[in-house]
């Protein structure tokens, strides 16, 4: 693990060693199938808008994308037939109900939202299916789009929800009785079951909700999957109608839109700054991953990621990338530039919360090859650094440290100490090139 980005990875490890040992909750057992998980599996990932990859436990395990298909699929919709005819046959509107309950328009029979399985199976039939482009191939190519690479599915859970399925059929037959269903309920469910039996893993996921919180664009691939209006109405519709009955509870206290399945898998997004993915397959009532519930509003609380606040400008945070000897204070003999050049430098500026900070994190990892001997931070032009951020960055600097490098921050009012001075503060310095000086200086020696 690198020494400055381990701090988002030591938040994730954190979360995982508190909730590991929770055993509340219950399998999805009226798949079969999915009984058969292990109720100890707990992985976490995140990824952030510029493709930084962190995770710990079980985040590489496959499991079924369950009902967390539902937004990428309902983005697939509104891209093709876009707002206003996807709008015809499903509506937007939390339903209060269950995940399985009959969310049904009384006149129009229209479902609530896509987000619950009546509105899943409408939107689902709603892609176009031709001989060339068969409707569960554009299903899965759009789904291995937003993970980044070629997903499968699981055959045997396919089969068992297809013996279990029968509430998804009675739900598509009475939909259709009604009028809003374009195809034979039969076909639409079918789909449906192969949908929720695509095979991913915690760090798929992350990617997935990257995608959407990026706009459409992967971070990971940099492939446009969907257009930003329609990854802002997705978003829209996971932040009122993702956790079901629980919606409105989870957008309070936590503040990220997010979509759960009874695989175990859950994902949040933060729009313009990370997606984010657990996975664990013991579920409360609301069919929602118990630890992985706990461990994201934990984040969320701890990071101060909730939508409401007011995040960091997105792509402004570091303004420079480089060794000591391109500053314009570099000293022109040879040798000396030599000592110079192995003095890593990164500055930022502005407001720095989590997500700033993270950025400046990975800024010091990749500034910082094998023969750099110190880090210099450059503050000077940074207005505030929260709690959070601050706490991180004095990880980050402290792992450099302990890697065997001198790390010294240009900061003349002192933001990184902690209140009352310690020996594990940073070497701060009042200007930058006073901070190169103490870290080229032992190189002298």
């Amino acid at each position: 693990m690198s020494a400055a980005t381990g701090a988002v990875t030591d938040a994730l490890r954190d979360l995982h060693a508190r909730f590991a040992g929770v055993d509340e909750g219950e399998l999805a057992d009226y798949i079969p199938q999915l009984a058969l998980a292990d109720p100890g599996a707990f992985g976490l990932a995140l990824i952030s808008m510029d493709g930084h990859r962190y995770s710990t436990g079980d985040a590489d395990v496959p499991f079924t994308v369950q009902s967390v298909s539902k937004p990428f699929v309902y983005a697939l919709a509104l891209s093709v037939l876009g707002l206003e005819e996807v709008s015809r046959w499903v509506n937007a509107e939390p339903s209060g109900e269950a995940f399985n309950a009959i969310s049904l328009e009384r006149v129009t029979g229209r479902p609530a939202n896509a987000m619950v399985n009546a509105g899943a199976i409408v939107t689902t039939a709603l892609i176009p299916d031709t001989p060339a482009s068969p409707r569960f191939g554009r299903i899965l190519d759009c789904l291995s789009r937003f993970a980044g690479r070629t997903l499968d599915v699981d055959e045997q859970v396919y089969a068992s929800e297809v013996v279990t399925g029968d509430r998804n059929r009675a739900l598509a037959y009475l939909i259709r009785s009604t009028g809003p269903l374009p195809v034979d309920p039969v076909a639409a469910v079918e789909t449906y079951f192969r949908q929720c039996s695509v095979r991913v893993t915690a760090l798929d996921l992350a990617a997935m909700a990257a995608t959407l919180a990026n706009g459409g664009v992967n971070p990971l691939t940099g492939d446009t999957v969907v257009a930003e209006p329609v990854a802002a109405q997705v978003l829209a519709v996971m932040a009122t109608c993702g956790m079901y009955d629980s919606s409105g509870d989870w957008l309070l206290r936590v503040g990220l839109p997010a979509k759960s399945g009874v695989s175990g898998g859950l994902i949040a997004a933060g729009p313009a700054r990370f997606g984010l993915a657990t996975y664990s397959p013991l579920l409360d009532r609301t069919g929602t991953s118990v630890r992985g519930h706990r461990a994201i509003g934990t984040l969320s609380q701890r990071l101060g990621l909730h939508l409401m606040h007011n995040p960091a400008l997105a792509a402004s945070t570091v303004t420079l990338v480089t060794t000591a000897d391109d500053l314009p204070s570099a000293p022109t003999g040879e040798r000396e530039r030599a000592r110079y050049e192995r003095v890593a430098v990164v500055a930022a500026q502005g407001a720095l919360d989590f997500t700033a900070a993270e950025r400046v994190l990975f800024a010091l990892d990749e500034q910082r090859p094998q023969d750099t001997v110190g880090v210099v931070l450059d503050l000077l032009r940074v207005t505030d650094i929260g709690t959070v951020a601050r706490a991180m960055l004095r990880s980050g600097l402290a792992r450099l440290t302990a890697d065997g490098r001198r790390a010294a921050v240009a900061d003349p009012d002192g933001r990184l100490r902690e209140p009352g001075g310690g020996a594990a503060d940073p070497r701060c310095f009042a200007t930058r090139e006073e901070a190169v000086a103490w870290c080229t200086a032992e190189q002298a020696g």
